[in-house]
């Protein structure tokens, strides 16, 4: 009897391969400059079977944007459900977003090119699933707007303040690396935790009402003294 093929657990399927080698070509080139038989090669299968789990470029292309966007999604989603404070939230829904953009290096250009073609080639299960990021940081800004420890913000203004910084931190990690000879050695040796941190504080700061935050810093400053 003929031994049966068992794939190795853990080891990635053709579809995954497929979608890897996808996100590295998207990102480096943007859609329409992408070549299936590129994605092809670089995932050692041929057209057809390419084919086979993605009927066009395009479907290939959203499936990458659906499955980053669906696992932002469920992690803020994950930081919501397991409350605290709205200002502890809110970090952890920054940290969040900040794994995404520095764990998937293909994620950032691949959205900066989409952001920059108009996002022609968002589908309505994309979106849906960019609204339930936004949707989650609505509810942890309405939570501290009741508590009132923030102040009444628009949730897309908010959520651009924390997604450009961090997206453009991280698409330009190649650019620094390629001039590190010619720029101040603090520049190229930024690291991720530094523009979380930037960013935690500006976003909080933003949100924050005026008088919440003398009260705070009053108080800060009489547990030091």
């Amino acid at each position: 009897m003929a031994a049966t093929a068992r794939r190795t657990p853990g080891a990635p399927t053709t579809r995954d391969r497929v979608l890897a080698a996808a996100a590295e070509e998207f990102a480096a080139r943007g859609f329409d400059g992408a070549k299936v038989d590129r994605i092809a090669a670089r995932a050692r299968v041929n057209k057809a079977m390419l084919y086979y789990h993605f009927r066009s470029k395009t479907a290939l292309y959203q499936a990458i944007l659906l499955d980053r966007f669906g696992s932002v999604a469920q992690a803020v989603e994950a930081v919501r459900a397991r409350g605290g404070s709205p200002e502890a939230q809110l970090r952890g829904f920054i940290e969040a977003l900040a794994a995404t953009a520095f764990t998937q290096p293909q994620f950032p250009p691949m959205w900066l090119r989409e952001i920059a073609d108009g996002g022609r080639h968002l589908a309505p299960p994309i979106v849906l699933e960019m609204r339930r990021v936004v949707g989650t940081l609505g509810a942890i800004l309405a939570e501290g707007h009741a508590a009132g420890v923030f102040r009444e913000v628009n949730p897309l203004v908010t959520q651009v303040g924390i997604v450009a910084p961090l997206l453009f931190f991280a698409a330009t990690g190649p650019v620094r690396e390629r001039f590190k000879q010619l720029v101040p050695r603090e520049i190229v040796n930024a690291q991720g935790h530094e523009i979380v941190t930037h960013v935690v504080a500006a976003t909080l700061a933003a949100v924050t009402p005026p008088d919440v935050r003398s009260s705070s810093g009053s108080a800060s400053r009489r547990q030091k003294s």
